[in-house]
């Protein structure tokens, strides 16, 4: 079963947004084991759209549309696509009284263009929009099944999750369920960890295997579909105890799990209190931590020492700065031991180096240090990543928080 997305919108091609429907999309139905073959991106064009659904029609089992459903003139798929399939557009009454009620609950009337939003492909399957007023629905030909849905990412996944996925699952599925897993891997890169595994992904049938990249992360989503969880859960559990004895090493965490997370659940488990010293990364680290519930067993505190005079005055580092200078193993060193002291924590995280765009110290961007001060001993690591400044920020938090599970 393979798939193609057409995301319908001229700003899409203008480059005004970008197109996050079609990646998500793409994750979504890999999860459910159908194969995203093909990404089309088309205009608010009658004929060119026309053309687009032609030629997915052609090599896909599953077209999906996304956009092009709202209530102005240039929203064009819901009858363009009923052209193509030679089929007339009906109301779907639901969603005309929902229309009806978010306008009058606005003192406003329904207009001819506002209707628009409640029409749905006459013999296919409509479905209302628990995020907006333009309806979702599937149409089933002759050898494709063709959804639309919404192009604003809010009511896109709704009507998709809502709507969609149990959909698919009943008519693709039937009795037998799927369900999935993400194995979350991090200090590997995307191409090494599927080298690694391709005998398992050329292979792959029950459960299906699929690699997916992540900024500064990889993730394996495992799908398996069985009739029961137990049996579904013993698929998932096979697959995943291969993969771990190859890249265990790298195999932090699964799901919703992310680097902060499970260091906030060790340190909780372990009783343990920690301090943060940031200078390249803002307090951007300490602020992920605190963004999770449960924080408050965990976090002392931290001191963001953008500037030299405030590792100096605060963090005691003016000795060490005059020597080694800010970006040095020597300065991350105090900086951790300090903040530790000072916040009466079990261990110190300090970050210090160079985002960009230009040189600082001689050090080119992308040049960090992480230090991790203990009641034992005070371990720095030196990391050259260079990339925009956003990613050496990400980047240096990400392998903090790795140093830290470690």
């Amino acid at each position: 079963m393979n798939a193609e997305i057409i995301a319908v919108g001229s700003e899409l091609l203008l480059g005004q947004i970008a197109n996050t429907n079609g990646q998500k999309l793409s994750q979504e139905l890999a999860e459910l084991g159908i194969d995203v073959f093909f990404h089309t991106v088309v205009g608010d064009n009658d004929s060119r759209l026309y053309e687009a659904v032609e030629a997915a029609d052609k090599r896909a089992d599953i077209v999906l549309l996304t956009g092009g459903l709202g209530p102005t003139e240039d929203d064009l798929t819901r009858e363009t696509v009923a052209r193509y399939i030679k089929t007339d557009l009906a109301t779907h009454e639901e969603s005309m009284q929902q229309l009806t009620s978010w306008m009058a609950a606005r003192g406003k009337k329904v207009s001819e263009a506002n209707k628009k939003q409640a029409l749905y492909l006459q013999g296919g399957q409509p479905f209302l929009n628990p995020a907006g007023l333009a309806c979702g629905m599937t149409f089933q030909s002759e050898e494709t099944l063709f959804i639309l849905i919404p192009g604003p990412p809010r009511e896109c996944f709704a009507v998709f999750n809502e709507k969609i996925r149990p959909y698919l699952i009943r008519e693709l599925h039937g009795l037998e369920a799927i369900e999935s897993r993400e194995l979350r891997f991090f200090g590997i890169g995307e191409s090494d960890l599927a080298d690694g595994l391709q005998d398992l992904i050329s292979s792959q049938t029950n459960p299906t295997i699929a690699p997916l990249a992540s900024e500064g992360e990889v993730m394996i989503r495992l799908t398996a579909k069985a009739g029961t969880k137990t049996e579904r859960h013993r698929l998932l559990d096979e697959m995943e105890t291969i993969i771990s004895e190859r890249f265990g090493s790298y195999l932090y965490g699964k799901d919703k799990d992310t680097l902060v997370s499970k260091v906030l659940e060790r340190y909780k488990k372990e009783g343990k209190m920690l301090a943060f010293a940031e200078s390249l990364t803002g307090g951007g680290l300490m602020e992920e931590f605190t963004a999770l519930p449960g924080s408050s067993q965990v976090v002392r505190g931290g001191v963001v020492s953008y500037a030299t005079s405030v590792k100096e005055s605060m963090l005691s580092a003016n000795e060490v700065i005059d020597k080694e200078g800010v970006i040095s193993r020597g300065c991350a060193q105090v900086m951790a031991e300090e903040v530790k002291q000072k916040f009466q924590a079990d261990v110190g995280v300090s970050l210090t180096g160079v985002a960009g765009p230009a040189d600082q110290e001689g050090q080119p961007p992308g040049t960090f240090i992480i230090g991790i001060a203990t009641a034992d001993q005070t371990v720095t690591e030196a990391f050259y990543l260079p990339g925009s400044r956003e990613r050496v920020r990400l980047m240096a938090k990400k392998h903090a928080s790795h140093l830290l599970l470690k």
